[in-house]
C-alpha cells in the first residue's frame, strides 16, 4: 500500500506540474493558511472513513479530498502531554508534561517553549485558538501563573483550561481572551464553530495569512449530544449511541467551517489538518488495535489523520508511512522555509517530502512514555514497535504527584516486548525472544529511557498522591 500511495502521489506532482508549469507549486508558496483540527479521544476506528458506525461525512468527504494517514500517531496516550508534543514538536515528556494536569496543578508548558502560534505569528499570520486549552490554567492563576494563550502565540482565544464543564451541553466555564464567561448556550463544538465563523467575519485581516487552532471537547467524557442525533442509532445502548451521536455532532461542526472556507474562498490555500489527542477510552472504538487511551500500546497512540490542502491537487490519496503530530511543527517550518531556533531538539521530523510524493527518512524514532500504566514506553522503529515493562509497585495516583517524579527518575524495565505491526496491529505474537534485531530495539529504547531520566524536566514540590 505505502509503495502503491507514494506512486500515485508522485502521478499527480507530475500531472499537476505539466498543467501548471507557469505556476508555483502549493510548498513554495510563503504563506498557506493553516487549520488544525483536533478532537478530543476519538478513537482510531471511530470515524466513518476508518470503519466507524458514527455518520461523519465531512471528515470522510475531507479524506477523499486529500491524505489518510493509516499510521498516524499522537504525541502521548493522554491530554496535556498530547497537546505539548502538537504545539513544539518535542517529546512532551522531556518538556515535564508527565501527564494530563488537573485544576490548580503546578504542571505547565514553560513560557521559553516555542509554539507553532509564536512560529506562525513571526511571520505575519493571525492566530487564533478555540478550544480546550490544557497546556496550563486558563484563566490565569496568580498561585501559578502559567503562560496563557497569548503568551505563546495566539492573538485569540476562546477555550476551557480542560473539558467543557458541566458536560459537552451548555458549559459554564469558557474563557475568552483572558475573561471569564457566563454560561454559553449549546452543544461545545457547535459553540467552536460559531467561535470560528464568528472569528473569520469579525477578527480576521484579510491581507495577513490565518493559523488557527480548534482544539473540541468531544467525544471526551462527560457526553452530552442532541437527542435527534442519538435517535438515529436505534439497537445500540444509550451509552454507545450518545457516543456515536457526539462524534456525528463533532463532524457536523467541522462541516460547517469547512462550509464557510469553501464560501469565502479560502479552502485552496488553506493546509488542514485533523487528528485526536489520543486513543479511545471506549472499547470498540480503537478498532483492531490494542488497549486504550492513557497506554502506549497502539490502542492509545494510533488515532485518525487526515491533511486536506487542494493545492496539492491529491484526492483519496491512502499513505502508509509513520506520521504523528509531533511532526507538525517542523512541516510548518519547511513548508514556510523558517529555520526554528532549536531544530536539533525537535523530535519529529518535517513530512513535507511525502507531500512531495518523495520518502520520508525519520532521523529520531517514534516514542511514548507514560507512567501511569503499563507497559511504560513503546518505540516505533520502521514496522517494528518495542515496548519496555517496568516492575512498578507505585499505586496510581490521579495527579501527577513527587512519588511519581521520583518513580520516573529511577524507572528501570525488566521486560520486552516486540511486535511486527505489518502483520501483528493487535499486538498479539510478541517478537522480543526471537528477533535477530531485538537487542538492538532494545538499547535504543533503554538508551531514550535514561535521556528522559537524565534530561526531563524535574519538577518539585509536587502535590501528595491523591486518588485513582
Amino acid at each position: 500500500m505505502k509503495s502503491l500511495s507514494l506512486l500515485l502521489i508522485g502521478i499527480s506532482l507530475i500531472a499537476y506540474v505539466a498543467c501548471n508549469s507557469k505556476k508555483s507549486l502549493p510548498w513554495e508558496k510563503t504563506q498557506p493558511n493553516i487549520l488544525l483540527l483536533l478532537a478530543d479521544d476519538l478513537g482510531y476506528g471511530d470515524i466513518g472513513c476508518y470503519g466507524g458506525i458514527a455518520k461523519t461525512p465531512n471528515l470522510d468527504q475531507l479524506a477523499k479530498e486529500g491524505i489518510k494517514f493509516t499510521n498516524f500517531y499522537s504525541a502521548a496516550p493522554n491530554c496535556s502531554p498530547s497537546r505539548v508534543g502538537l504545539m513544539t514538536g518535542k517529546s512532551p515528556t522531556m518538556l515535564g508534561m508527565y501527564s494530563y494536569r488537573p485544576p490548580g496543578h503546578p504542571l505547565h508548558l514553560q513560557g521559553q517553549e516555542i509554539t507553532i502560534a509564536e512560529v506562525l505569528q513571526k511571520e505575519d499570520y493571525q492566530t487564533a485558538h478555540i478550544g480546550k486549552w490544557h497546556l496550563g490554567c486558563l484563566p490565569q492563576d496568580s498561585k501559578l501563573n502559567h503562560p496563557q494563550p497569548n503568551d505563546q502565540g495566539f492573538d485569540y482565544s476562546l477555550g476551557t483550561e480542560n473539558n467543557a464543564m458541566p458536560s459537552h451541553l451548555n458549559p459554564h466555564n469558557f474563557v475568552r481572551n483572558g475573561v471569564e464567561l457566563d454560561t454559553l448556550h449549546g452543544y461545545s463544538c457547535q459553540l467552536l464553530a460559531q467561535e470560528a465563523i464568528d472569528w473569520f467575519k469579525q477578527e480576521r485581516n484579510e491581507k495577513d495569512p490565518f493559523f488557527m487552532y480548534v482544539a473540541f471537547h468531544e467525544p471526551h467524557a462527560k457526553v452530552a449530544s442532541p437527542p435527534e442525533l442519538i435517535a438515529k442509532y436505534p439497537g445500540y445502548s444509550d451509552r454507545d449511541a450518545a457516543y456515536f451521536a457526539n462524534i456525528e455532532n463533532l463532524d457536523l461542526a467541522i462541516g460547517r467551517i469547512l462550509n464557510h472556507l469553501d464560501e469565502n474562498d479560502l479552502r485552496d490555500n488553506t493546509m488542514i489538518v485533523f487528528g485526536s489527542d489520543n486513543g479511545s477510552y471506549r472499547m470498540g472504538s480503537n478498532g483492531e488495535l490494542r488497549a486504550l487511551k492513557s497506554f502506549v500500546y497502539e490502542g492509545g497512540i494510533r488515532v485518525p489523520g487526515i491533511i486536506s490542502w487542494p493545492s496539492l491537487h491529491l484526492k483519496g490519496v491512502v499513505i502508509d508511512e509513520v506520521v504523528g503530530f509531533i511532526d507538525m511543527m517542523p512541516t510548518i517550518c519547511d513548508i514556510l522555509d523558517v529555520e526554528h531556533s532549536a531544530a536539533e531538539s525537535l523530535d519529529g521530523t518535517s513530512i513535507l517530502n511525502l507531500l512531495k510524493g518523495e520518502t520520508l527518512e525519520r532521523e529520531k524514532p517514534l516514542y511514548w512514555h507514560f507512567y501511569r500504566t503499563s507497559p511504560e514506553m513503546s518505540m516505533r522503529i520502521g514496522n517494528m514497535v518495542i515496548v519496555g515493562v517496568d516492575a512498578d509497585t507505585i499505586p496510581m495516583s490521579h495527579r501527577f504527584a513527587q512519588r511519581d517524579m521520583e518513580y520516573i527518575r529511577r524507572m528501570k524495565f525488566v521486560d520486552y516486548e516486540l511486535y511486527d505491526l505489518t502483520t501483528d496491529i493487535a499486538q498479539r505474537k510478541n517478537l522480543f525472544h526471537d528477533h535477530p534485531k531485538a537487542e538492538i530495539f532494545k538499547s535504543q529504547l533503554n538508551e531514550k529511557l535514561e535521556e528522559i531520566k537524565n534530561n526531563g524536566v524535574y519538577w518539585d514540590n509536587l502535590p501528595k498522591a491523591t486518588g485513582v
